[in-house]
């Protein structure tokens, strides 16, 4: 899954919090005495043990605290007068013995007198009432949601929206292209139209069956992924009533203060991508503000051993948790290293630097470590900061966090060299090992898997011809001639995915394995649904090459898709694409009025 084209990416008020009242017995109204005296002898248990452990752990005091920014750092204590060296830096000196010793008695006897005012406050707890508890309960609530209330009023800060630039543009000249770029916009108009008829306010739509349609990347709750995603794409259409309807549904009916557990990565870029793109490009609060509220509910996936995010999270909870098909526990490249572009500009629109320093310290964290053959696996495991199984991919579970390292050092106007070094490092071990050419001279991006290449190519690796053709510039050696070749010859191989299918629709993957090549194999692999990567390719050829023939594959496809995926509902993807009377899968995803058409309209118009 890619991101929408756009580089720089986007009022019900939160809930308030449900700490309702303790459950107690209807037919007392006091505690007894005997329930009174286990709960003070369990108190007083929990406090000797607290306070005999103080003398039992390691000296915390022997290390100094330092917060260094990004991440607190622990320097070791040393006697004075004595050096301590790590890693060529001398450390700072600590404190003598003896205001050691008085340290740690003072914090003794701070320690006994937060004993001692704990427990004498437990006591005048068992004194009181049910009724007397419940009302302070209810009063401390009362509070909590007058902190959230006067925190949601306070407006974000100012900042200037960028010019953006090709929005506002006029019709083509040439009447055939006038024609086309029309016929986009009814498809799109199609999409969205029955979506509004029969799947408002769902997340998907199920355009034979007629009715919402969702998947557990968006929990159990409907959140209009489809509104929220496509919206960059009405604006840029021109189709601003339907993009006012999706702003109005937007403001008052998405809540994201829901008991439903989300994909991370997928609402970061649907979500937040969506939102973002729609504020800077019609400069409404309102999407600016729905943004952030999202962000802050995804913030807890980050809190981990590692800081590498979960990949769910419960919007209302914060537990988060993994896939289980992950890699005993894994986090996936493709999903945490796919938030960078998006949590940067949050930090520059709130002015709250925590996004930043989240996706940052993912960044510093790949850094350290060390990766097979200069290539980076595909899982990470959270917990312990270890590499799952060797696999990599530029295709599924790999494929944007390389997109994202490119766009970070474009969306930083070309300063972030950090992001860039990391980008060259990651294409020339990609170059190395993971692309060949067939016997039939197809150049294409095989999967690296437990030290072996496995010559098969998936849709989503398709993305990567138009990724080799935007990072061409600023490539080290002055390499940017190879890298538009690269991107070419990609571009065709996966046109050749397409012409090699009944439908002239490409399959999910391919093959390469002796006379079969560009080839799905198997059953399962025979499927298109909808996807954006090949299109995608052929706008970024067009754009830098003004090659025809991009043009022209481009519009190839969007005749198949007129006319094998359009259903009176809406359109859906295929089940097998080989097959001259194709099966749907009854799907309209929200990535294809997102990206697709928007797409074909940059590619084709």
């Amino acid at each position: 899954m890619t991101t929408p084209a756009l580089l720089p990416l986007s009022g019900r008020r939160i809930p308030p919090l449900n700490l309702g009242p303790p459950s107690f017995p209807h037919h007392r109204a006091t505690l007894r005495l005997s329930e009174k005296f286990i709960l003070l002898l369990i108190l007083s248990a929990f406090i000797t043990l607290c306070f005999g452990a103080f003398f039992f752990l390691p000296d915390s005091s022997k290390h100094k605290r330092f917060d260094l920014g990004l991440e607190d750092v622990l320097i070791p204590h040393v006697d004075a007068g004595k050096g301590a060296k790590h890693s060529g830096i001398f450390l700072i000196h600590g404190p003598d013995e003896h205001r050691h010793r008085e340290e740690e008695e003072r914090l003794r006897n701070k320690i006994r007198a937060d004993h001692e005012k704990a427990l004498e406050e437990a006591k005048e707890k068992l004194k009181k009432s049910r009724e007397e508890i419940r009302a302070e309960i209810q009063t401390e609530k009362n509070k909590v949601v007058q902190e959230m209330k006067i925190r949601e009023k306070k407006p974000l800060p100012a900042v200037p929206i960028p010019n953006l630039i090709g929005t506002h543009g006029g019709d083509p000249e040439d009447n055939d292209l006038r024609e086309k770029r029309e016929k986009i916009k009814e498809m799109m108009k199609h999409a969205w139209d029955n979506y509004r008829i029969y799947g408002w306010g769902h997340n998907e739509l199920r355009p034979i069956a007629r009715k919402g349609h969702s998947t557990n990347i968006f929990g159990t709750s409907q959140m209009g992924a489809t509104i929220v995603d496509a919206l960059d794409t009405l604006y840029i259409m021109g189709l601003h009533d339907e993009f006012r309807d999706g702003q109005k549904w937007i403001e008052n009916n998405l809540d994201f203060s829901v008991n439903s557990e989300v994909s991370v990565f997928e609402v970061n870029i649907r979500f937040i991508g969506g939102l973002l793109a729609a504020y800077y490009l019609s400069g409404e609060e309102i999407f600016k503000i729905k943004a952030v509220q999202l962000a802050e509910k995804l913030l807890p996936a980050f809190n981990t051993p590692t800081g590498i995010p979960w990949a769910m999270v419960n919007l209302k909870s914060g537990v988060g948790r993994n896939w289980g098909w992950a890699s005993a526990g894994s986090s996936i490249l493709a999903e945490f290293g796919t938030l960078h572009m998006e949590f940067v500009h949050l930090s520059y629109l709130t002015g709250n630097p925590i996004y930043y320093k989240k996706v940052m310290h993912i960044r510093k964290l790949l850094q350290k470590m060390d990766r097979p053959n200069g290539l980076y696996p595909n899982y990470l495991n959270p917990r312990t900061g270890r590499w799952g199984q060797y696999h990599t991919s530029v295709g599924g579970l790999g494929d944007s966090f390389y997109e994202y390292l490119l766009k970070a050092w474009l969306m930083s106007d070309k300063t972030d060299h950090e992001a860039r070094k990391m980008y060259d490092d990651a294409v020339e071990a990609i170059e190395k090992h993971l692309i060949r050419k067939s016997r039939g001279g197809l150049t294409f991006i095989g999967e690296w898997k437990n030290g072996h290449l496995e010559k098969k190519m998936g849709h989503l690796a398709c993305f990567a011809g138009g990724m080799f053709v935007l990072g061409a510039d600023g490539s080290r050696m002055d390499k940017a001639g190879h890298y538009l070749e690269l991107g070419a010859e990609i571009a065709r191989t996966c046109h050749e995915s397409y012409d090699r299918t009944a439908l002239k629709l490409g399959p999910e993957s391919f093959k390469f394995d002796g006379a079969v090549e560009a080839v799905a194999v198997r059953q399962a692999e025979k499927y298109y649904i909808l996807r954006p990567e090949v299109i995608e390719t052929y706008w970024y050829l067009w754009r830098f090459t003004h090659d025809p023939r991009y043009r022209e594959w481009g519009w190839e496809a969007a005749l198949a898709i007129e006319k094998y995926c359009r259903v009176s509902g809406g359109f859906s993807g295929v089940k097998d694409v080989y097959s001259s009377t194709p099966t749907h899968d009854d799907v309209q995803q929200s990535f294809f009025l997102a990206e697709t058409l928007n797409s074909f309209r940059s590619c084709c118009l």
